[in-house]
C-alpha cells in the first residue's frame, strides 16, 4: 500500500466514527462503508457528496482517493496494472467551489440503460436557486436523449434534491448498481421493485429490481438550455 496516501479508513479515523456511526451520518449502511474502505464499491460522485459532510472534506478529497491505497478484499485477486499504453489519461482537477452553489454531476441519458460518464468530480458549478438553498447536497445534471420528452429534453440541466422522497408522478434520476443512469418518471414502490415510467418510443411503465437500485433522487427543477 502507498503509504503517502490517505485512504477513507484514515479519513473516518480521524473524523472519530466508527463505521456504523458514519453511516448513520450519510444515510446508508456499515456494509456499505466497509466495501467502500475495502475496495469492493467503487467511489463515485454520489458516494463522496454523501460521505464528504460527515467526513469533514471535499467531495473532490474523496473522489481523489487512489484505488491502489485501498487492499483488496479478502479472497479476491488484486486488480492488475494496466499496460501504459491502455492506462487512462489523468481527469483535469474538478473546478473550485463557489459560495452558495451546488455541483453539475456527469449527464444522463435518457434512453435505455447508458453509463454515466465523468464520475470522477463534478463539471461545473451553478448558484443554487432559492428552492435549494437549505437543502442537504443538492446537484444538478443534464439530460442527454429523447426518452422523457416532452417532460424532459436534451441538454436541460435538471435541479435533484437528493434526500427528497419522490412522490407518484415526480421526476427523478435513477443510478442502478452497474452505475447505469436512468432520467425517468416515479411511479410507485413496490415489495422488490422501483416502478419507473418512460414517454419513448412508446409510453410504458417498467420495473427496475430493488436489488440494482443504487439511489433514487428527486428532480426538483430545471433549467433551460
Amino acid at each position: 500500500m502507498n503509504e503517502s496516501m490517505t485512504t477513507m479508513r484514515e479519513l473516518r479515523q480521524a473524523a472519530g466514527l466508527s463505521q456504523e456511526k458514519l453511516a448513520e451520518l450519510a444515510g446508508t449502511s456499515q456494509p456499505q462503508i466497509n466495501k467502500l474502505e475495502t475496495g469492493q464499491r467503487k467511489m463515485t460522485v454520489d458516494w463522496a457528496v454523501k460521505l464528504a459532510g460527515p467526513l469533514g472534506v471535499e467531495p473532490t478529497a474523496l473522489l481523489g482517493l487512489d484505488a491502489s491505497a485501498i487492499p483488496p478484499a479478502a479472497g479476491r485477486p488484486a486488480r492488475p496494472a494496466l499496460p501504459p499504453l491502455l492506462r487512462t489519461t489523468p481527469a483535469a482537477p474538478a473546478p473550485a467551489a463557489p459560495a452558495a452553489s451546488m455541483p453539475v454531476r456527469a449527464a444522463a441519458r435518457g434512453g435505455g440503460d447508458q453509463e454515466m460518464f465523468l464520475e470522477d468530480g463534478p463539471i461545473d458549478w451553478i448558484a443554487r436557486p432559492d428552492y435549494l438553498k437549505n437543502a442537504r447536497d443538492p446537484y444538478a445534471m443534464y439530460v442527454v436523449g429523447e426518452s422523457m420528452m416532452p417532460r424532459f429534453r436534451p441538454a436541460q440541466l435538471l435541479h435533484v434534491n437528493p434526500h427528497k422522497p419522490p412522490a407518484p408522478g415526480a421526476g427523478v434520476v435513477v443510478v442502478k448498481l452497474n452505475k447505469a443512469v436512468l432520467v425517468k418518471e416515479f411511479v410507485r414502490r413496490s415489495t422488490d421493485a422501483v416502478i419507473l415510467r418512460e414517454y419513448r418510443p412508446a409510453d410504458r411503465e417498467f420495473a427496475v429490481p430493488l436489488e440494482e437500485l443504487d439511489t433514487l433522487h428527486t428532480v426538483v427543477g430545471l433549467q433551460e438550455p
